[in-house]
């Protein structure tokens, strides 16, 4: 029985394919027709936009001359041992705790919340506010008064495959009290990150190498199945993430 079930599996081709994309801040597992309930007071609002975070409003005319400006007191974002950082994870009331175990390894962490501005763009995930350039000051007067000297903004998409097994139709049959798997998932994290002077207003983006992983789930147990391949992809996108940041912006040994 389990020889016959090995070459099965071996043989395995697509009989049924379905990708979905999901924020970080909303990685609930979901079926189709069947939504995660959650508290109005911490229900999902959509993402952050990058705009507002870094200050830049768009459609402004802009000079050479400003520029130039910009060009000439343009300088590199950098930590140091002892920095202070406010940490925002984009549409989420508070940070993932292993984001924020991971950088507290290297500097003291403020966790402040991403929730976005109510005022949502219509066919975008992502809200922005009628003044971008006020939104991002009144985040770096808000990190200042936390003593943060550094704002660390980011943003993360959960991207799924799922491709049935042609095991599917007999996937409640027991062999040997366990069920066959009867779908593959295919998951890849893709983070970005902002980091953002709070004195000078500059700024740099990043984004580490996305991190992937698969694995066999069942009917009855698949929901647990996802949570765990989602938080396994989590804490290692934030253990990547964290080792870049220290390694090309701070001064603190890694």
């Amino acid at each position: 029985m389990k020889k016959s079930y090995i070459a099965l599996l071996a043989c395995a081709l697509c009989a049924g394919c379905q990708t979905s994309t999901r924020s970080i801040s909303h990685s609930g597992y979901s079926e189709a027709g069947r939504a995660p309930t959650t508290d109005p007071g911490f229900e999902y609002r959509g993402e952050l936009s990058e705009f507002d975070v870094l200050g830049i409003s768009r459609g402004d005319l802009v000079s050479d001359a400003e520029i130039q400006s910009a060009l000439a007191k343009a300088t590199g974002v950098r930590l140091h041992p002892g920095s202070s950082v406010l940490l925002i994870q984009s549409g989420a009331l508070f940070p993932d705790g292993d984001m924020v175990s991971e950088l507290g390894k290297h500097f003291r962490v403020v966790p402040f919340s991403g929730t976005p501005p109510s005022n949502k763009t219509a066919n975008t995930p992502q809200s922005e506010s009628l003044d971008p350039e006020s939104y991002s000051k009144s985040l770096r007067l808000t990190a200042a008064r936390s003593g943060s000297d550094v704002i660390l903004c980011y943003w993360g998409i959960l991207e799924s495959d799922n491709r049935n097994l042609p095991t599917k139709t007999v996937s409640w049959v027991p062999v040997v009290n366990w069920m066959v798997p009867d779908e593959v998932e295919h998951a890849r994290i893709r983070l970005k990150l902002a980091l953002i002077d709070v004195r000078s207003g500059n700024w740099t983006v990043f984004s580490p190498n996305p991190i992937e992983s698969g694995r066999l789930s069942i009917r009855p147990r698949r929901g647990v199945a996802d949570q765990k391949q989602v938080e396994s992809l989590k804490q290692k996108a934030y253990e990547a993430s964290v080792h870049d940041l220290v390694s090309r912006y701070s001064d603190v040994p890694i």
